[in-house]
């Protein structure tokens, strides 16, 4: 497992930190071994994900956990409002809203974005969907993040 250390982030713009993730050069987030998904593209106020459930996913009745589903539009939802963020202030989520419109079957194939809605100094609002290929929705998700110095005073 590598070593995530804040500083990897600390001198970059937000959009910077995540096409230098895409590109290979930053490390993809640790919550990737237990949830697979990884950023594809990113622009300003908005990130793509492409994520694959598999059997470490499942729940008792066999189909896609939704803390699967959770987890990765949280990710999108966040770091799309890191995204408009600048050097040395991050984002966490406060609240998270998420429906779900079918279930999500282990190899599913599928894309997560999220775009931002507003941004304030201190608080970030940011939608998400899952889609297939096709363009099938499973789920949509909101959130408000609070946005954070990367450093808070003591």
């Amino acid at each position: 497992m590598t070593d995530h250390n804040r500083s990897e982030w600390r001198h970059l713009g937000g959009l910077q930190f995540f096409l230098e993730v895409i590109e290979g050069r930053q490390p993809q987030a640790p919550m990737d071994e237990s949830v697979p998904f990884r950023p594809v593209a990113a622009g300003e106020g908005w990130i793509r994900f492409r994520t694959c459930a598999d059997l470490r996913h499942r729940n008792p009745f066999g189909t896609v956990h939704g803390g699967f589903v959770a987890t990765v539009l949280d990710a999108a939802t966040a770091c799309a409002v890191h995204t408009r963020l600048p050097r040395g202030r991050l984002a966490t989520t406060i609240d998270f809203q998420m429906k779900l419109m079918r279930p999500v079957s282990i190899g599913d194939e599928l894309e997560a974005e999220g775009r931002v809605i507003n941004l304030s100094r201190r608080l970030g609002v940011a939608e998400a969907t899952l889609k297939d290929e096709a363009g099938k929705l499973y789920a949509h998700a909101t959130a408000t993040c609070m946005i954070l110095e990367s450093d808070p005073p003591a």
